[in-house]
């Protein structure tokens, strides 16, 4: 049986679902910010694990509309600042303008550290961010402050996205060359998916959990061997914000670790690598091997709610939920 608290926290929620659910646009504007942002702050906050597959049909289907509104008025607003940005001569400048810039700071840093630490021999030099969109900030980020050799492709399956993000680094010699976006549906792009040791997933591809998985099937069969995928998820009652990617969803890959960030940072990241297969290219293993030793064993879907203490993790307090080759041998 739910808590107090968590009763009270569903009930705060669904509140406020129902407010958003009657605005007339989720356009930027003072009664859409502050609607978002009590809504944020309310899944942010400490409260007792939630967990969103347990809670009541009507509760449930409230989830997945306040994610899918979510995701809408995250587009608009990525869109509207994306538009601002490219007015100036030099974008790039002025990113501060958009008032979430330290989120992503934070979860970009954190993304990188992850990769760093199963990446020992080297960094890649090839990168794939699916559902980048008009404002492309962790590969800004990325590039700029952490991979500064990486060649980032970008993929979103919206044009004006692609064209607005393309303005923000047009000004810049180094990011101009090494950014490049695509204009497609990510279950349309195959061969090129072999050439990325790297391929992140933004948390909003695949609103629902039927068209998460059929990408994550194709990323699966796709991608190089070896290769590591970046995944956003959710935990707890983040999960009302985005939807949630557990270790049973990624047949295909190893999970490497999953991390829940305890801060104003909302997704968590999973960082797995795609199992090995017998091939006569025996090259196309090569970065995987620099990623460390190869596991076959696919991981059980009885760890996905398996929960380890906190981890220190470069200033930000992360959960590392699985140790899956302590709990494989």
């Amino acid at each position: 049986m739910a808590c107090l608290e968590e009763l009270d926290l569903i009930q705060k929620v669904c509140d406020l679902y129902d407010q958003i659910s009657r605005l007339e646009s989720l356009e930027p504007c003072k009664d859409v910010n502050m609607l978002f942002t009590q809504l944020v702050d309310t899944c942010i906050s400490p409260s007792p694990p939630i967990d969103v597959t347990k809670l009541s049909k009507r509760v449930q289907e409230i989830r997945s509309e306040l994610i899918r509104l979510s995701g809408q008025a995250e587009g608009l607003l990525e869109r509207h600042f994306s538009t601002i940005l490219g007015s100036f001569d030099y974008p790039l400048a002025h990113l501060t303008l958009f008032p979430y810039l330290s989120n992503y700071l934070k979860l970009s840093l954190t993304e990188f550290n992850i990769l760093s630490q199963h990446s020992s021999h080297q960094l890649p030099t090839k990168l794939a961010f699916v559902g980048s969109g008009p404002l492309p900030l962790t590969s800004l980020v990325l590039a700029r402050n952490h991979l500064n050799a990486t060649t980032f492709h970008n993929y979103d399956v919206d044009p004006l996205a692609n064209s607005l993000a393309s303005r923000l680094v047009s000004s810049d010699p180094d990011l101009s060359s090494r950014m490049f976006f695509h204009t497609s549906n990510i279950l349309d792009v195959q061969s090129e998916l072999k050439d990325y040791q790297v391929v992140f997933l933004a948390a909003l591809v695949g609103m629902d959990k039927e068209e998460k998985l059929r990408v994550i099937d194709h990323l699966a069969k796709y991608m190089a061997p070896g290769a590591i995928l970046m995944l956003r998820s959710a935990h707890g009652a983040r999960a009302f914000l985005y939807p949630v990617v557990n270790p049973c969803d990624l047949p295909g890959f190893e999970v490497l670790s999953i991390f829940h960030p305890t801060d104003d940072v909302i997704n968590s990241v999973v960082i797995a690598r795609k199992f090995p297969v017998a091939t006569d290219d025996e090259s196309s293993l090569d970065w995987g091997r620099g990623l460390g030793s190869l596991h076959m064993l696919p991981v059980p879907c009885k760890y996905c709610d398996e929960i380890h203490p906190f981890n220190p993790l470069n200033k930000l307090h992360m959960i590392d939920e699985l140790a899956i080759e302590k709990h494989i041998s």
